[in-house]
């Protein structure tokens, strides 16, 4: 696994920048998504090499479901290769995959506090990808290793697994509103 940071501005001496950015990349999931390419392919072969002559019934639900399948491995894998990290002065953007999709988008003003993890894995959510548990609250998992936990006013939490996380933390703390959501600043 190879992983990838980079922040604009300064360093972590010096004035935080106007828009911090980092990611992780999880390059061992490309494996899975020619899995599912394979499967994919396969019900395709299965759909155009056959005759369709006898057990019809059979056959189309190897074929659909190898489509299916295909398609659910290669999204899913795809999506969650890498996660972008962006923090502005107002926002926090958590954008997962080529394009982008899915991702959150968390107002500054509903983060009680930002902590730094160490150690993330998908071990401990379940898998790779987009998660929730409610003992645990939501994470964005790509890989295991450091990441960032936010505290929500709600009482919820987010996690995400990003590259430099102790250096995300920095910028999120110094951008918090010490005041609870809807007082007077």
């Amino acid at each position: 696994m190879r992983h990838h940071s980079h922040s604009t501005g300064h360093g972590a001496d010096g004035p935080h920048p106007d828009v911090w950015t980092g990611r992780a990349t999880n390059r061992a999931q490309w494996l899975a998504a020619l899995a599912g390419a394979g499967c994919l392919a396969l019900g395709i072969g299965l759909a155009v090499d056959s005759a369709w002559t006898t057990e019809i019934a059979p056959l189309a639900m190897a074929v659909v479901g190898c489509i299916a399948a295909g398609l659910l491995v290669l999204f899913g894998t795809l999506a969650f290769v890498h996660v972008a990290l962006r923090v502005d002065q107002d926002w926090l953007e958590v954008r997962c995959g080529h394009i982008g999709v899915p991702r959150r988008r968390i107002p500054l003003s509903h983060v009680a506090g930002a902590d730094f993890a160490p150690h993330v894995t998908p071990r401990h959510w379940g898998g790779w990808g987009y998660r929730w548990r409610p003992e645990r609250g939501t994470a964005v998992v790509v890989r295991g290793g450091e990441g960032i936990v936010l505290r929500l006013w709600d009482g919820h939490t987010f996690t995400v697994t990003v590259d430099d996380a102790e250096a995300a933390v920095r910028v999120i703390r110094d951008r918090l509103r010490p005041t609870t959501p809807g007082s007077a600043h």
